[in-house]
């Protein structure tokens, strides 16, 4: 969890400046997509979360 609030705010809050809260909303949903749909993580045996989580649940199934 640290590392991804880390990431997150020298990613996006501190590289941004939102001009609303509906600007902060969608800058902010655009980097947790990236962050989670196209983005390797070492953690995870550079799989994205998305690719991790239908590779455990294709072996939940088996």
């Amino acid at each position: 969890m640290e590392s991804f609030n880390g990431r997150l705010r020298d990613e996006c809050l501190n590289t941004h400046w939102f001009l609303s809260l509906e600007d902060a909303r969608a800058k902010i949903e655009a980097w947790r997509r990236d962050y989670n749909e196209s983005r390797p993580h070492t953690s995870l045996g550079w799989l994205t979360p998305v690719e991790y989580a239908a590779a455990a649940a294709k072996i939940a199934a088996e």
